[in-house]
């Protein structure tokens, strides 16, 4: 048997539109998605007994049936029990780098890159789209975080379409970490203030989401236009989030008066990000913005737009 170290990029959402409700309870949506290097490391390791156990270095992050990394390893298990029973069980080991609850996909990169290491340490020999079937049980995000890159998203989600990569662009993030924003509580506010405005019939949310597809940010994509794509920068919950969450607000607001090329939240929030043409642009949008805010519980990270999903580092006999 052997063990795996994997790197599990964040993502961060630079269109959401929501587009009306779904039969099975989840809202139909257009999104285009985009991975960048911040990431955690995911280290798997065999156990000789049925035992699935989860350790993690943020205490925040739950070590049970709570993580999706952990449910992960369940359902590989019940895909696979002749597999599961004869290999025993997986310790997971989380280094968290991407905050937790934060909009942000740290859960649902983790469950995928789990997906990735059970399979090589069970030899199960997985196709993508295999895998994919796999990740959209477990979570919306989780199958992007597979691929990784630049994808548009449809469905709930997980209904995938490449875009061209686009990796030359830096991010600055800022979120409060004392502050954590419930995302079915935001689709809910959504839709209780929104929901009139809903596409309700199947042909017409087709209709709406290819129009997504054939719009003004997949045409910035394709040409590589970095300052149109930050003009362009859509996220529907930010309806919501921003008039009853002034801490996002006022991240927000200090990033768009800093000379960034473009700023918006991501997700669900509270993670506010910021488009930089550079690291050193980067660097000063981070300085001008803490000027500007003075609260020591504001978290700043620097990175940059990743054409790569779930990374295998180092295989271990």
């Amino acid at each position: 048997m052997r063990s795996y170290s994997l790197i599990a990029p964040a993502k961060i959402n630079l269109y959401l539109e929501i587009l009306g409700d779904r039969a099975d309870g989840y809202h139909e949506l257009a999104m285009i998605l985009q991975s960048i290097d911040l990431a955690d490391q995911i280290d798997l390791r065999a156990l000789s007994t049925d035992t699935i156990r989860v350790l993690c270095d943020d205490p925040q992050v739950p070590q049970n049936q709570g993580n999706l990394a952990y449910r992960a390893v369940e359902l590989m298990a019940k895909q696979f029990p002749d597999v599961f029973a004869r290999l025993g069980g997986v310790e997971i080991t989380i280094k968290k780098q991407i905050p937790v609850a934060a909009g942000l996909a740290g859960g649902s990169t983790d469950a995928a890159a789990v997906l990735v290491g059970v399979d090589m340490m069970w030899q199960l020999g997985l196709t993508q789209p295999e895998l994919q079937e796999l990740a959209a049980q477990l979570g919306s995000d989780v199958p992007f975080c597979l691929a990784g890159g630049t994808a548009l998203a449809t469905g709930r989600g997980e209904q995938l379409s490449s875009l061209p990569s686009l990796d030359s662009l830096y991010v600055v993030l800022a979120k409060d970490r004392n502050l954590m924003i419930s995302t079915p509580w935001a689709y809910q506010a959504y839709r209780s203030e929104f929901g009139h405005s809903y596409v309700r019939d199947a042909k017409s949310l087709e209709s709406r989401a290819e129009r997504v597809h054939a719009g003004p940010m997949v045409n910035a994509i394709f040409k590589k236009d970095e300052a149109q794509i930050a003009q362009l920068l859509h996220n529907d919950l930010e309806k919501v989030v921003l008039p009853t969450t002034p801490q996002v607000a006022q991240l927000r607001e200090a990033f768009h008066s800093s000379g960034a090329l473009g700023t918006m939240m991501s997700g669900s929030g509270p993670t506010v990000f910021a488009l930089c043409e550079s690291e050193i642009h980067a660097q000063e949008i981070q300085q001008n913005v803490r000027a500007m805010i003075s609260d020591p519980d504001v978290e700043f990270w620097i990175t940059r737009f990743s054409n790569r999903g779930i990374q295998v580092v180092s295989p271990v006999s």
